[in-house]
């Protein structure tokens, strides 16, 4: 079972919680039957599909590839990249309550620090868009404290968080080397997707609550 505690919150929030409870909903402070929770559900399909991808990224029911830690992990040190507080500190808060996760959200506080930059860089190919290249820094977590394969993934989803234009079959290789099979590999690219789409709609969610019911509902497009 996965949880956290929010400060901001008097509940605690599961994946195996009955009535069920949205991520996203908790994370923003949406309550039920609120103008904001009205809106979310006039896109339903968007909020259940959302949660639902949550549940299948961070809780599976066969974590076998790619364990729950590992995948905390991942999502807590994409988060920081992304510079959101709040989702990065709730995903370090999963990881800690899982064994020897708080060692590891040790490692991975320093990783962000290590990698955060700005971007995104890379090459297009060859053309038009060729004066947008952009050249930035690598990223290479040590084995030492975290393992060959934990590093790995933590290198890849660096890469796809900054260098996305630069993707090649080198970069799986390298996954592959480090005991990834297809699968967990396709996983991990899911994970750090979506988390890209999760941190977006927590983001502007965020921004709605701030200014209440009158708030222009146009932001919603640069959060959908």
């Amino acid at each position: 079972m996965l949880f956290f505690w929010d400060k901001s919150m008097t509940n605690r929030f599961s994946f195996d919680a009955d009535p069920p409870q949205d991520l996203i909903d908790h994370v923003v402070g949406i309550d039920a039957g609120s103008w904001l929770d009205t809106l979310r559900r006039g896109r339903s399909v968007l909020r259940d599909n959302a949660q639902l991808s949550s549940e299948l990224l961070l809780n599976p029911k066969d974590d076998t590839d790619f364990s729950k830690t590992e995948r905390l992990a991942v999502t807590s040190f994409v988060a920081g990249l992304h510079g959101d507080s709040g989702i990065y500190e709730l995903y370090l808060g999963l990881l800690a309550r899982l064994e020897g996760g708080a060692r590891l959200g040790d490692v991975i506080k320093d990783l962000v620090v290590a990698g955060r930059t700005t971007g995104p860089y890379g090459a297009y190919p060859r053309g038009p868009l060729s004066n947008e290249d952009l050249n930035g820094i690598g990223f290479s977590a040590s084995p030492a404290e975290i393992g060959e394969r934990l590093a790995a993934a933590l290198n890849h989803a660096h890469f796809l968080t900054y260098h996305p234009r630069d993707a090649s079959v080198d970069a799986l290789e390298t996954l592959k080397a480090a005991g990834w099979s297809a699968t967990a590999i396709v996983t991990l690219s899911q994970l750090v997707s979506f988390l890209t789409f999760q941190i977006r709609i927590i983001h502007g969610l965020t921004v709605l609550r701030n200014l209440g019911p009158t708030a222009d509902l146009n932001i919603l497009e640069t959060t959908s």
